[in-house]
């Protein structure tokens, strides 16, 4: 039986989670037609241009994603805390970036004179814009909703283009974490879309590589489709790996890029006999270094989906240590 969203996202639990949506019937409607052969890959460049965008514009930083043919992975830090610096005036320019708002709204950004009742609503709206802009459900809804009209529109029809509502899990500790970025960035690897992870395109390990996102030409595109109505933010990095753990507060994920990338290399050496493609085998220091034991760690990093429906949980971490 389906769970409600908020038993599934609690940030006092953990604020990393893997989101995946799929096209409706998995039908590869971001990549070539097998019936028609029309090739939609270009969808694949609006969700990552839709991804980046909402990112720099919500309090959720972006760990890992991929972009696939007929569905998409994003592994998220929800960072609550952040909306709470943001002045009003801030959290209306985010909102009104990918929706018009209220009328009232629109005139207390034209510099409108507003009475005292009018004040009130407004700060009930702002209230109410500020914890959307921190709700993993409202990203998924800002970044799902405009890219399934594009399409219906390009295509000419109308319906459904998403199968669901988007699943989640909670990743609740590091290794979760580490594991699921890595099956993230593998996908195309795994379908045999891409030889190397540096050569798979749409994703986050290949934007960690080599930067290639054009935020001007984003931002056109995203407004001449309707989908933006303004943007004056910069691009939000990618969440930021800071290496070993020092005697101050850190933000970003405790492991170095370095030994990440050769990590991802590792698992993508492992031959799946379900999956087309991998990568040559061998095997890195890292695995030592992390003191993981590799069987489980290659179950966990290249199985995340079927293995854990919901939740990498605490408890199935100790039972595979």
């Amino acid at each position: 039986m389906p769970r409600p969203r908020k038993v599934l996202i609690a940030v006092e639990d953990t604020p990393y989670y893997h989101v995946v949506s799929r096209c409706v019937r998995r039908s590869f409607l971001c990549g070539v037609d097998s019936v028609t052969g029309e090739n939609y890959q270009h969808r694949r460049a609006w969700i990552e241009q839709r991804i980046r965008l909402l990112a720099s514009l919500f309090a959720i930083d972006i760990c890992a994603y991929a972009i696939m043919s007929n569905h998409l992975h994003i592994v998220v830090k929800l960072q609550p805390q952040q909306a709470t610096d943001w002045s009003s005036q801030d959290v209306l320019l985010r909102w009104t970036s990918i929706h018009k708002g209220t009328l009232l709204v629109q005139r207390y950004l034209k510099n409108s004179t507003l009475g005292a009742a009018e004040l009130d609503t407004l700060h009930s709206c702002i209230d109410v814009y500020r914890q959307r802009l921190t709700s993993l459900s409202w990203f998924m809804k800002c970044l799902n909703e405009p890219i399934a009209r594009q399409a219906n529109k390009e295509d000419g029809c109308t319906g459904h283009f998403w199968e669901a509502r988007f699943k989640s899990q909670a990743l609740l500790t590091e290794e979760a974490l580490l594991s699921c970025m890595a099956y993230v960035d593998l996908n195309p690897v795994r379908a045999d879309m891409a030889k190397t992870p540096e050569e798979s395109d749409y994703t986050s390990i290949k934007e960690r590589i080599s930067p290639s996102f054009d935020l001007a030409q984003a931002i056109t595109e995203q407004t001449n489709q309707g989908n933006l109505q303004h943007f004056y933010y910069p691009l939000k990095p990618l969440m930021q790996f800071e290496g070993e753990q020092i005697d101050k507060t850190q933000l970003g994920i405790l492991f170095s890029l370095s030994d990440y990338l050769e990590l991802v290399d590792y698992t993508g050496r492992a031959i799946r006999p379900d999956k087309k493609g991998s990568i040559a085998e061998h095997l890195p220091l890292i695995m030592r270094r992390l003191n993981l034991n590799q069987l489980g760690w290659l179950t966990r990093a290249t199985q995340f989906e079927t293995r854990y429906t919901t939740l990498f949980s605490r408890r199935a971490h100790r039972d595979t240590a």
